[in-house]
């Protein structure tokens, strides 16, 4: 019978004298939601707005957004590092407090080199309160349940998008964006900071000790092939996947689709998402973790391929987009569970962000690298069958990602 007990077959046990708190699973939930709906996805929302209302270049605006992003990929491996060691309630709460201050920063921004500096600071909170410090927290405190857990936090942060675009859009028809931007501030601080500070009270479980498979410590695990490949592996998909959702508009739209008929694939594809995580448990559940990372992988490769060659109808690129939105859905969750399944809990925080470092990096690169590379190609499709043969290279390089014994 497959367990989830073993690294090949899932989450490595955890400690057995861990105390759960009881509120930090629905807090997460919850802050999950409000810090990527207003720290993220206000972003784009708002920035037509503001590059409208200041004159700053979009192309500008934008790099700032995508600086936080880098700012983020980089911090987060210290992050992990004190997560490890002392629980994510200080660091949470302080990532809170620093998201407060950065979206006031750039509200309240004068010129574009403030604005660009309220954006890496929101990079510093993007690392201690977007999902990895969440995954981190449930994966010492809910271990060797915590497949579940994380299955439920990444769907409500799922909802972000869902609820905070339209709250954006409708504050921003009778605000200012600087004004929209200090009431999702305010907001933000409402929810998040008590939210991490009350709810993350448990005392922090002492680590797991390290699985009997595995010599040496993190600074081994890190500096071992199979972690590189992993980190390579899930670096490639990580662009080609990010790559897709941004470019999957200018592609139809290039096939003579309109905007509405582009952005509904697009939208269904994020319900796909959805409903992808759903499925994930059982799926860690029946396969190994080569065999289960190998094969997300090249289903994503698969899709962005079908995508490439697939002019109509209409509704099988729809049913297409949510294919791929599922598949995505899962590499979330495949990712959050990259660690564990093959080193278990020990170090998580450390490795997990040593992992997710290239692959948040690749993640922010790939709109712009994408869009500069479309029209050397020859169009979208000729891009998206490119994203397809980097996508295809990454679940090659995943057969080298399982640990020695």
């Amino acid at each position: 019978m497959t367990t989830l007990n073993t690294p090949e077959h899932g989450a490595a046990t955890g400690t057995g004298d861990r105390s759960r708190p009881r509120a930090a699973l629905g807090a997460l939930c919850l802050t999950q939601v409000t810090s990527w709906g207003i720290v993220y996805y206000a972003f784009p929302v708002l920035n037509p707005q503001i590059t409208h209302a200041t004159g700053w270049p979009a192309g500008a605006t934008t790099a700032a957004f995508s600086a936080a992003l880098l700012v983020s990929a980089i911090t987060w491996i210290r992050v992990g590092r004190i997560i490890d060691h002392r629980g994510p309630r200080a660091v949470m709460t302080a990532g809170s407090v620093l998201g407060v201050l950065s979206i006031l920063t750039i509200a309240a921004a004068p010129n574009l080199a403030v604005f660009v500096a309220g954006w890496l600071l929101a990079g510093l909170s993007m690392a201690a309160t977007f999902y990895q410090p969440a995954f981190a927290a449930l994966t010492r405190w809910w271990a060797p349940d915590h497949v579940r857990a994380l299955t439920i936090v990444t769907l409500a942060g799922g909802l972000a998008s869902t609820v905070f675009a339209p709250l954006t859009a409708a504050l921003a028809e009778h605000l200012s964006w600087r004004a929209t931007y200090a009431v999702l501030a305010l907001v933000l601080a409402v929810v998040t900071v008590p939210a991490h500070a009350f709810a993350l009270n448990a005392p922090w479980p002492k680590a797991p000790p390290v699985p009997a498979h595995i010599t040496g410590g993190a600074d081994t695990v890190a500096r071992s092939r199979p972690f590189w490949m992993l980190a390579a592996a899930l670096t490639l998909s990580a662009f080609a996947v990010s790559a897709v959702v941004v470019a999957l508009v200018p592609l139809l739209l290039e096939r003579g689709y309109s905007t509405t008929e582009a952005a509904w694939a697009l939208g269904l594809g994020g319900a796909g998402q959805t409903l992808g995580r759903t499925l994930y448990a059982t799926l860690a559940r029946r396969t190994g973790t080569t065999t289960r990372t190998t094969a997300l992988i090249a289903l994503g490769a698969l899709t962005t391929a079908a995508l490439a060659l697939i002019s109509g109808p209409y509704s099988l690129l729809v049913a297409l987009s949510v294919a791929a939105g599922m598949v995505r859905g899962n590499l979330t969750l495949l990712q959050a569970t990259a660690i564990t399944d093959r080193w278990g809990t020990t170090h998580y925080g450390r490795l997990s962000g040593l992992l997710a470092a290239p692959t948040t990096a690749a993640s922010a690169l790939a709109p712009f690298a994408g869009a500069a590379l479309a029209a050397p190609l020859g169009g979208y499709p000729q891009m998206f069958g490119l994203l397809a043969l980097i996508a295809g290279l990454a679940a090659l390089v995943t057969f080298g990602t399982k640990p020695r014994r």
